[in-house]
């Protein structure tokens, strides 16, 4: 069994790498995405997986309605940084925020974090012979990812789903084997709940496993588990739905159990807007946010854009573009299972993007 779940990880990676340098397509399970040609390309940006269905559609809408062709490149939120970092790219994309260190390394100058949405993290499963949504504590989930629980049928997950027949059969754990956001915001949750994962592994945009095989983005990951009976990971919830993959209902702060979803990710961010400084640079956590209704592995995902650019046509184009997600195309983001940011929040980043400009020290 554990062979043939290596030979369906491997083929996940391989269908999660042939997405990278897409441009167009609005399913995350699409896997015949190419990448588009240099010419005629306005922007070019690389980056996180968890938006990419969303971030697809905007460029593609903004294309149609400015001509404005945007090529972006859906390698991860390590990759996004470093070619921002390298200024390989005109804007980075992350679902982790850049540390001080990564800042400071960025050879274009300041680095601005914009916030587009706001997305949930799935902890998706694949047991056949189990039709109703799972339960899973924190403190279980950290152990299930630590490889100290290896049978579905282990009593502390069937404590937790009275009723629920659980299968004898072994947790095959699928994750990320790239540097990844979605790892980072994962792994962060597992941190907050578990001391023996703090102590452990850690929070990371790319860590050392305890156990599972790797597949490449969020496509990866969902198509090793949507292959292998037993197995379960975490992806971004639109690649859940997008694959019809059953997601378990995660025990918050408030010790309710709560399903991912648009309602839970906007009452996680809720809180954290309203506490946020006048100065803040928007590099914020919302993992295991108090509140009945909170959904506890959901985060932020930012744009990452340098505010002062060399190129002047390159910058006023970005901002434009990046003030018209922060507006208009917010309503795009609950069709894609995203929580639009609050409005009082887009509009004190508009005046943040107002201020990319072109070799000015604004």
């Amino acid at each position: 069994m554990r062979n043939a779940f290596v030979r369906v990880a491997v083929a996940g990676a391989l269908l999660g790498a042939s997405a990278c340098g897409s441009e167009a397509s609005r399913s995350a399970g699409d896997t015949t995405r190419t990448a588009a040609p240099a010419g005629g390309v306005d922007l070019t940006g690389a980056g996180a997986t968890f938006p990419y269905p969303l971030y697809s559609k905007w460029f593609s809408e903004y294309a149609a309605k400015t001509g404005v062709k945007i090529n972006y490149q859906s390698i991860g939120s390590g990759g996004g940084i470093r070619q921002l970092s390298e200024q390989t790219v005109d804007f980075g994309a992350s679902d982790a925020p850049m540390t001080d260190d990564e800042l400071a390394k960025a050879r274009g100058g300041e680095v601005l974090h914009v916030p587009t949405v706001i997305g949930a993290v799935a902890i998706a499963y694949n047991l056949p012979t189990v039709k109703q949504p799972l339960r899973l504590s924190g403190p279980v989930a950290a152990d299930i990812f630590l490889g100290k629980l290896t049978r579905w049928s282990d009593t502390r997950i069937a404590v937790l789903n009275p009723g629920v027949t659980l299968p004898n059969s072994d947790i095959l754990i699928a994750h990320r084997s790239d540097g990844s956001g979605t790892t980072f915001i994962f792994t962060s949750y597992l941190s907050a709940v578990s001391g023996d994962w703090k102590s452990g592994p850690g929070a990371g945009k790319q860590i050392q496993w305890p156990a599972g095989i790797g597949g490449k983005g969020n496509e990866g990951v969902a198509g090793t588990i949507k292959q292998t009976p037993g197995a379960v990971g975490y992806v971004e919830l639109a690649y859940a739905q997008q694959n019809n993959l059953p997601t378990t209902l995660v025990q918050n702060a408030d010790g309710q159990f709560v399903a991912p979803s648009i309602e839970g990710a906007t009452a996680a961010a809720q809180g954290a807007v309203s506490k946020l400084p006048a100065n803040t640079d928007y590099r914020v956590s919302i993992v295991n946010a108090t509140g009945a209704a909170s959904y506890p592995i959901a985060s932020f995902t930012w744009l990452l854009v340098y505010r002062h650019m060399a190129d002047p046509a390159k910058a006023k184009k970005l901002a434009e573009f990046v003030r018209w997600a922060l507006t208009d195309g917010q309503k795009d983001a609950s069709d894609l299972a995203y929580a639009p940011l609050p409005s009082s929040m887009a509009k004190a980043l508009v005046a943040r993007v107002d201020s990319i400009s072109s070799g000015s020290t604004r």
